[in-house]
């Protein structure tokens, strides 16, 4: 992926750690992008997961599908979960943009705790407090989670042009400032005529959790990797983890978050 993939100087690329709010966010961005392309009334995202209309690169690298980046209409919206050292050298250096969705560790860890025991083939005991301990080591599949988020950070201090940072928890308290910054960053801002109409909260609607979670394509069907749609919504709320973690283990969580961050002017 790293040699081969070629990015597209109009490509928009939704990168987050695991369950931090990414199949919302590519919603978002996919319905913001191309809103002038469908109509609400018969959108893609009515019928299609949001990961079928913004597929994850390395996932059709994985599976020698990459060509099917290819066939994907401009101006495209790709996913990620690859860190920002990772990346292909061709999205780094082009001019297109990347916007990072981040969410509390401790709400991160809860959801993909949830996910990855729902899976069939995960046929062992995995209690919480292993996932916990294996998550305050790192030992996840695309590294420590404060390393992913430092170095999407980092690089949009440097180049804000080029790296868009939101966060979850302020997402849901407003999304509609949410989508008219990422609408501007990307470079399709919502006109005066269409803020009258209500396009910024027609698009909000449209992709709310409840709607998505409601549809029959995320209920019964199934995208890449056979992973069942209905695994990718469970709460979307802040602060589940105070339903699984005793406060020794959020203490001990926090005072890594603030370890890991000591150097950093970012915050959650």
């Amino acid at each position: 992926m790293q040699e081969v993939f070629k990015s597209q100087p109009s490509d928009v690329i939704i990168a987050s750690f695991m369950k931090s709010g990414t199949t919302w966010l590519k919603a978002l961005a996919f319905a913001v992008l191309h809103r002038e392309k469908y109509n609400l009334s018969s959108h893609p995202l009515l019928k299609l997961n949001p990961h079928d209309c913004v597929p994850i690169i390395e996932h059709h690298y994985a599976t020698r599908d990459e060509h099917y980046l290819e066939s994907v209409p401009s101006p495209r919206v790709l996913g990620t979960h690859v860190s920002y050292s990772m990346l292909p050298d061709s999205i780094k250096t082009s001019t297109s943009k990347i916007v990072y969705i981040c969410r509390d560790p401790k709400d991160v860890l809860v959801s993909l705790w949830h996910m990855v025991t729902k899976f069939e083939w995960f046929n062992k005991p995995f209690p919480f407090a292993k996932a916990f301990e294996l998550f305050c080591e790192g030992r996840m599949p695309y590294g420590p989670v404060w390393d992913h988020v430092l170095e999407y950070y980092t690089k949009s201090i440097r180049s804000p042009e080029k790296i868009l940072i939101l966060k979850y928890e302020e997402m849901l308290k407003d999304p509609s400032d949410g989508v008219v910054k990422m609408a501007n960053f990307i470079g399709c801002p919502f006109s005066e005529d269409e803020m009258k109409i209500g396009s910024v909260e027609k698009i909000v609607e449209l992709c709310s959790f409840n709607k998505l979670k409601d549809l029959d394509v995320n209920k019964n069907g199934s995208g890449a990797g056979n992973v069942p749609n209905n695994y990718y919504f469970r709460k979307a709320v802040v602060g589940d983890w105070q339903n699984f973690m005793t406060p020794e283990m959020a203490n001990t969580l926090d005072e890594i978050t603030k370890e890991k961050f000591s150097d950093s002017t970012f915050t959650y």
